[in-house]
């Protein structure tokens, strides 16, 4: 409710106003109340092909008739002749203040107003906008304009308002076939479409519509014209002009299939780009994931490398660092047969005075021996501590271990463990 009493207020409470400026709004056209910065529309009147139809006033009838005409003629003369000089000095004293457009919708407001005062509310449907916003509602909708320039001293204007304008027919036409515009050239708006129409006499009647891709003027009507002239003339102007909107429709839809055509196309090529690119990146993480795996692969097969040639340097070296083996005659030695998880046997004799660890060492040097095992005799079942643990930090001897002479010991792998 507040948005609507805003509007209404904007436009002086007047609802067809508003809610045609709403409409002008939701089509993307700028609002009236806030007439955008840009250049107006230029209007083509020096086309040598415009029709033009002017009434000239009648001439007087009969001896009274003369008389009066003669009588009035010095008169009427004097009164235009001081009122011209006057106004044609006054410019030089202040400029004419309609040359300076401040406000054009509130002229078109105003005027409006002082129309339905006068002459009532059966009338043409007024633009609510400026004569530009006019001029590019026209174009966009492939529409016919009708300008029609008011002045108010005129002595035929309100003839022209009450019994041609205001005429049922006439409404009828204008509201069905085009767009109509109105203003006084008394108001700066006015004023301003006055100078570039340049009319001759009131009351003033503009048709402009698109020709040549330009808003041209095809039609001049000045002269207090009657209805059903009126009505005759517009529609030998809009009849005389309509093929090229047909025309110009044709183009429009031309240019718009082809634009659609070159959109669709421009779709198509993108979507297609799109797809090589995704095509390419793929390429590229597939490229680019196959050389990390090599990489990963070789860099594991280095340290593979690595790692095994560590271990038969650590082999090599407890293979150096072991005793020698006593001789059978010792009575000291004990004499082991190793069990290998390969299901092999290795034999070898060692000293009851020599610790778990030279055992250790002894199968560790071996090629046949796991990388990490442990030594477990059977009688009774249990493993030797062959290496330094938190319960023997110091492992001890065989003979301490409580093994014999003669000893058969098995290997278990635990590299997988």
């Amino acid at each position: 409710m507040e948005q609507c009493r805003l509007a209404l207020e904007q436009h002086n409470w007047n609802m067809e106003a508003a809610v045609q400026d709403r409409l002008n709004e939701q089509e993307g056209v700028p609002s009236v109340f806030n007439p955008p910065p840009a250049r107006p529309l230029q209007v083509n009147t020096a086309d040598h092909r415009i029709y033009s139809y002017v009434v000239s006033r009648p001439q007087p009838r009969g001896l009274l008739g003369w008389g009066y005409y003669l009588i009035m003629l010095p008169f009427r003369f004097t009164y235009y002749t001081i009122l011209d000089i006057f106004r044609f000095a006054l410019r030089f004293i202040r400029p004419d203040p309609r040359s300076r457009v401040t406000d054009p919708v509130g002229d078109i407001v105003s005027f409006m107003h002082s129309f339905e005062e006068k002459y009532g509310r059966a009338h043409p449907v007024f633009y609510q906008g400026t004569y530009s916003q006019a001029l590019n509602d026209a174009k966009r909708e492939l529409r016919f304009l009708l300008v029609y320039l008011h002045g108010d001293d005129h002595q035929d204007s309100d003839e022209f308002c009450r019994n041609a304008l205001c005429a049922p027919e006439v409404i009828s036409l204008i509201n069905s076939r085009m767009l109509f515009w109105a203003c006084s050239t008394n108001k700066p708006e006015g004023y301003r479409v006055s100078q570039a129409l340049r009319e001759n006499t009131y009351p003033f009647l503009a048709m402009i519509m698109l020709k040549d891709r330009r808003m041209t003027v095809v039609g001049r009507l000045e002269g207090l014209i009657q209805p059903d002239d009126l009505i005759n003339q517009l529609t030998f102007i809009m009849d005389a002009n309509q093929t090229y909107l047909v025309s110009e429709r044709l183009e429009r839809e031309e240019r718009n299939q082809t634009q659609v055509l070159r959109q669709q196309q421009d779709e198509a090529y993108l979507a297609s780009l799109r797809a090589d690119q995704e095509k390419e990146r793929k390429k590229r993480e597939e490229k680019e994931r196959k050389r990390r795996k090599e990489e990963e692969v070789q860099q594991q097969k280095l340290a593979e490398e690595r790692r095994r040639q560590n271990l038969q340097e650590e082999k090599e070296r407890k293979l150096e660092c072991l005793p020698p083996e006593p001789s059978p005659d010792d009575p000291e030695s004990v004499k082991i047969i190793f069990k290998l998880p390969n299901d092999s046997r290795v034999e070898r004799r060692f000293h009851f005075s020599q610790s778990l660890t030279v055992i250790h060492d002894f199968l560790f040097s071996l090629k046949e021996s796991p990388e990490k095992f442990q030594i477990e005799a059977n009688f009774p079942r249990r493993v030797l501590p062959c290496v330094p643990s938190e319960e023997w930090p110091n492992p001890p001897t065989l003979q301490e271990a409580g093994l014999s002479h003669t000893e058969v010991l098995f290997v278990q792998d635990l590299t997988d463990e």
